[in-house]
């Protein structure tokens, strides 16, 4: 008996680090990427781009998509995303809005800026984006501004489906950006936009900054039990297999250098929620702007 159990706890031990591996291979690391024609437009910017994302353990990137420039990036897209595919890293077009929610013209440009990315990937197969990136920010607008107001969730995942509709059967997945504003709403609410689509990003800012005198263990700490608490508001009362599962994101001026520790820390404290989907950093342009 002694001899099996033995056996038994030595089997599962050997497996406890290939599980965690598995798992961690499904997390999403992401990085935004603004201005992506100033950037990837320089010489050897899209090898700097690919080189950050090996050194930061990066798998995917949110390129900024602006449709006047489309036709001028082409090119600087399509070796990017070549470079990018090679090393194991994802693209993703990062398209933005503060009307998009709105059926009519706002949203119909919205669509057929998606519908420019489906284009392109048909001219680059190999070279084209993997998923398409929403940064829609009704909240922003003066109307909608103010706690508890989110009158706006129903036309904002209407317009995450619709996105859907014309992005999964071209084969790119759809991600979409959300304040910690979105899931103070109400279990309907919550469903609605956590049901529009499969992946969704939580803009965790502003709990920390560099001078405020707490260790980096603090700060960790803080961002890990912060973002724990918006997992578990997000599926209170929720539950089937149709909820999208949420990132992290935090920015670059809240943790200065100590923003990869931070990270890391959150795949140990949230590992074990089925809900959580990796996290995002913001922005590679932090980076270049600070040498």
């Amino acid at each position: 008996m002694k001899v099996l159990q033995i056996r038994v706890f030595c089997a599962s031990a050997c497996w406890l680090p290939l599980l965690a591996a598995a798992q961690s291979a499904n997390w999403v690391h992401g990085l935004w990427v603004w201005k992506s024609d100033q950037v990837l437009g320089v010489p050897r910017g899209a090898e700097r781009l690919r080189d950050f994302c090996r050194e930061q353990g990066v798998n995917e990137v949110y390129l900024s998509y602006s449709a006047g420039k489309a036709a001028a990036e082409e090119a600087d897209f399509q070796r990017a995303i070549g470079l990018l595919h090679r090393a194991g890293i994802r693209a993703e077009a990062l398209l933005s809005s503060t009307d998009a929610d709105e059926a009519g013209k706002h949203r119909e440009a919205l669509l057929d800026h998606v519908k420019q990315i489906v284009a392109f990937n048909r001219r680059h197969s190999g070279a084209g984006f993997d998923g398409i990136h929403l940064d829609i920010e009704p909240q922003q607008r003066p109307e909608n501004k103010g706690p508890g107001n989110l009158r706006f969730v129903p036309g904002l995942a209407d317009a995450f489906r619709a996105v859907r509709v014309i992005a999964e059967p071209a084969g790119m997945t759809v991600n979409a950006d959300i304040q910690n504003k979105l899931l103070k709403g109400d279990r309907d609410q919550r469903r609605l936009l956590l049901s529009a689509t499969p992946r969704l990003t939580l803009m965790m800012y502003e709990l920390s900054s560099p001078g405020d005198g707490q260790s980096p263990a603090q700060k960790a700490d803080k961002a890990s039990e912060a973002s724990q608490k918006f997992l578990a508001m997000a599926y209170d009362g929720l539950s089937g297999g149709n909820l999208a599962r949420l990132a992290i994101a935090l920015r670059t001026p809240d943790y200065g250098e100590l923003l990869p520790r931070v990270l890391n820390n959150l795949d140990d404290s949230d590992r074990s929620n089925p809900h959580y989907l990796g996290w995002a950093r913001h922005s590679y342009n932090d980076i270049l702007e600070a040498h």
